[in-house]
């Protein structure tokens, strides 16, 4: 392997640890400040909570969302050997397969909703 390989892959093991947690860091850090912004101001907490869905759905749509994947790599492989499409089928049949797991917990989660 070329040495500029080496500190490229070296370089990268080191510099995007550090991005996600100065990323994590300042989103926290922004997050408090628009906090104690509303309280100062007396408005109401519960309109800054984003997302809005519980965490019980949470679980479901990464469970899903890992089927789909795991699919995807299952019907990139088969694509892969019957068209010889390589790497295309691959990340085509990911995409496609998360999001169609994604559509599907979004599907279960609106039903859930009405039910209740």
């Amino acid at each position: 392997m070329e040495p500029e390989g080496v500190i490229a892959i070296i370089g990268a093991m080191f510099v995007v640890p550090i991005a996600i947690v100065i990323m994590v860091i300042f989103l926290r850090k922004y997050s408090n400040m628009e906090r104690m912004k509303a309280i100062e101001s007396g408005a109401d907490l519960s309109k800054l909570r984003v997302g809005g869905s519980s965490g019980k759905f949470n679980t479901l749509r990464f469970a899903l969302l890992l089927i789909g994947i795991g699919l995807g790599f299952f019907l990139g492989n088969i694509l892969d050997q019957a068209a010889d499409m390589e790497e295309v089928g691959y990340f085509s049949m990911l995409f496609i397969c998360g999001g169609a797991g994604l559509g599907a917990a979004y599907l279960i989660q609106s039903k859930q909703k009405e039910e209740a």
